[in-house]
């Protein structure tokens, strides 16, 4: 006389539950169960839930590892940024999980801390998961990483910057190789970002505009880059006004930043910050110190970050579209990992100069 055990059999190593006990309690293949659990479309809704009740009364969690090597790839996706204390960064972030997480796909998150060393070693352990994809803050990267990139022939989208011109930047023959139609990449121009506050300032009939910038990352010294085309443009650049500071940005350091300035050349009549956090700063100072915005001296950001509209005077700053980046960047990366070549290799979602009373 046979018996049978309607328990299910757990992996004689581990003693786990496997994909296979969940396929055979809830009547479906085990394909099935996985494309459920993924969350794909495609799976009827009812289905889906008979899945999930048959995994969560089984206690079967899913093995990322185990899946990895069966597909050769798994279902999450890298994403690296440079901060997580920014809120330009997580806006990015939460824009592109939501549309991640709707494909059915999860996210291992990287802080670089702007560090090109950090970044390398942070992109090695990644690649050990075989991430489907990834999204990587910006185009300067070590050589090293560089070639990890081009290596692991793993679908790459860049955040928030754009090359010079379209097609191929200089970053390296394997990664050219890897991607004729130039990196892929969402982002607006720097540069022009740059020059068009800078132009702006030039309009209301300031003439001396002093460029004020802390970490010195790549995109604040496109800023720069901009700044200073503007100027030159109209043979009015002037380098002992470039004001850098390699220090982390904060509010502290951007009320330092124009006392210290203001100190030094009471002849300044603007202050372009590169992000609004220094601006910010400054603008707190400015009241303390009894100096006049814009009378005295005008004052600009850059990012449009929460609280520049409520700053007194309202900070002048360059909106940029963080998170609209990090939505179409995951769109963009979807449809590399789904084998299709998006139709812009580079987007460019622009910017826009939000006037306010500080200049």
């Amino acid at each position: 006389m046979k018996t049978f055990n309607s328990r299910p059999k757990h992996h004689r190593s581990t003693g786990r539950i496997t994909l296979n006990d969940v396929a055979q309690a809830a009547g479906v293949s085990p394909s099935t169960v996985s494309r459920a659990l993924r969350g794909e479309r495609a799976v009827d809704p009812d289905l889906v839930q008979r899945v999930l009740a048959v995994s969560e009364k089984l206690g079967y969690v899913p093995d990322p590892a185990a899946r990895a090597l069966a597909s050769q790839r798994s279902d999450h996706v890298t994403i690296l940024i440079p901060m997580l204390t920014n809120a330009l960064f997580v806006d990015l972030l939460e824009a592109a999980q939501r549309s991640l997480r709707a494909a059915g796909f999860q996210t291992l998150m990287g802080v670089t801390h702007y560090n090109t060393s950090e970044e390398e070693q942070l992109l090695r352990e990644q690649l050990h998961h075989r991430p489907a994809g990834m999204l990587i803050t910006g185009l300067d990267h070590s050589p090293s990483t560089q070639k990890l990139m081009a290596r692991s022939k793993v679908p790459c989208v860049h955040l928030m910057d754009l090359p010079e011109e379209l097609g191929p930047i200089s970053s390296g023959d394997a990664e050219r190789d890897a991607m004729p139609n130039g990196p892929y990449c969402v982002g607006f121009r720097q540069i022009d970002a740059g020059e068009a506050m800078t132009n702006h300032l030039l309009a209301k009939g300031k003439k001396r505009i002093v460029f004020a910038a802390a970490q010195l990352d790549p995109r604040v010294m496109q800023r720069l880059q901009g700044w200073r085309k503007a100027l030159k443009a109209r043979q009015m650049y002037d380098p002992t006004l470039e004001w850098l500071n390699p220090a982390p940005s904060s509010l502290a350091l951007g009320g330092l930043m124009l006392e210290q300035i203001m100190k030094q050349n009471a002849a300044v009549d603007a202050i372009f910050f590169c992000n609004d956090d220094l601006a910010q700063g400054a603008l707190l100072a400015a009241m303390r110190l009894g100096i006049s915005v814009p009378q005295q001296v005008a004052i600009a950001g850059f990012n449009d970050l929460t609280g520049s509209d409520q700053m007194w005077p309202p900070l002048t700053t360059v909106r940029t579209p963080r998170a609209q980046v990090g939505e179409a960047a995951a769109q963009m990366l979807l449809q590399l990992i789904h084998g299709e070549t998006p139709e812009h290799p580079q987007l460019d979602l622009g910017f826009e100069i939000v006037v306010r009373q500080s200049t």
